[in-house]
Order: structure tokens, then sequence, then C-alpha cells
């Protein structure tokens, strides 16, 4: 059984280069921040990957991030998606910088994959290198540590992150519990790169062999 990438895309991004006093309360954005980044993507794991990278490109922090509910099927609209992800900036080229990486990386970055030929049984098994602020802050790590980000189907999930935390030094930070908004679920792992990257192999393997026989 062949796996079948399935890629992430951008919907909308957008600059707001001066908040408004309003806003700025409402989403609690720091003083020294004066522009936002807006970003929607079809994918909220790989949307939540993207904007973390961006926190190590540019002088940009994540103030807002939402997976939408029952996921990108069931959309709000054309440009929503399943996610959404607002980070703020102290100039507009910063935050227009860090809107930038986002956009590459949804479009040509980490994406799920497909045991099946149709695309819809599909999983999200991504090992992070290096942290950051973001999703370190999620996990409760340092920025710049490694994490293993593994999400799958809900019982192929469970099923998964046991069989990851047996086949490394890892240790299971977040854990997301079934039914996430999108219907998924799994977790943020963390250890050594090498660790993290076998939790992830380890994780990606266990949901194949579900797929190919789902009863025990």
């Amino acid at each position: 059984m062949g796996l079948k990438r399935v890629p992430a895309s951008v919907l909308a991004s957008q600059v707001i280069p001066n908040l408004d006093v309003g806003l700025r309360e409402q989403l609690q954005v720091p003083a020294r921040y004066k522009s936002l980044g807006l970003v929607t993507s079809s994918s909220d794991d790989v949307g939540y990957t993207a904007i973390d990278e961006a926190t190590k490109m540019a002088d940009v922090e994540v103030i807002y991030a939402k997976s939408f509910f029952a996921g990108a099927a069931h959309a709000s609209g054309p440009l929503s998606g399943e996610f959404i992800g607002i980070f703020a900036g102290p100039t507009p080229s910063e935050v227009k910088s860090g809107l930038d990486v986002a956009v590459q990386m949804i479009n040509e970055g980490p994406a799920f994959y497909a045991v099946d030929e149709a695309g819809v049984h599909a999983f999200y098994a991504h090992t992070i290198s290096r942290t950051g602020t973001f999703l370190s802050k999620q996990a409760g790590i340092q920025p710049g540590e490694p994490l293993a980000y593994l999400i799958a189907p809900p019982l192929e999930a469970m099923m998964g992150l046991d069989a990851a935390l047996k086949a490394a030094d890892v240790k299971l930070c977040t854990f997301y519990g079934p039914p996430t908004e999108t219907n998924f679920g799994g977790g943020l792992l963390t250890g050594s790169q090498s660790s993290c990257k076998a939790a992830a192999e380890a994780f990606a393997d266990t949901i194949i062999k579900i797929a190919r026989s789902p009863h025990f």
C-alpha cells in the first residue's frame, strides 16, 4: 500500500499595517507590535507548523491560531479552510516577511499522507528539528528543541501514539484527545531529533498497518 501526499494550500493571506486599538485589546496584542499578518489554510496542522516556522525567520509572534470545526469540507466560506493563524510584528515589512515564510511552507512544505488512493484516510507525521516560539509554547518546551507532530483519525491516533512512545526515547508533551475540532487526534512529542524521527516513523507505520487490517 503506497502513500499519497495530500498537499495543503493557502486560501488567503492579508496584512493589517496599523492595528486598531479595539482589535488590539480583544486579541491581547503586546504594545510593541503595530501590525498583523493573517493566513487561512486548507489544513490546520500544516498551518500550525507554518506559523511556528515564521517565528524563527522573522520578528513575529503568534497571537491567535484556531482550527475550524469539522474541517475544510465544512468550511464557512471559500477562503476559510480549516485554520486561521494571526501573528503580530513591529512593522508591516516584518509581518510580510513572516507571512511569506508561512505561505511558502503551507504550499510547499510538510503535508498529510493518505493510505488510500482517494486521499481521505490520512495522517500527519512530521518531525521538526528546531521549534519556534509558537509550538514550543504549545508543547511546554524551550524554543529550538525537536518535536514530533503526530496527527491521525481517532482510533489510529491512539494506536499510533502508543507505538511512537514505545519506539523511541520521547515524551508526550501535548495530547490532542479525539475528537479535535477537525475530528482527528494525536500529540506533540519531544526528544532528540533522531528519537522524534523514529517516533514519527513508528506512528506512520502503525497507521498503515491499521489501514491494511482494521480488525485485530
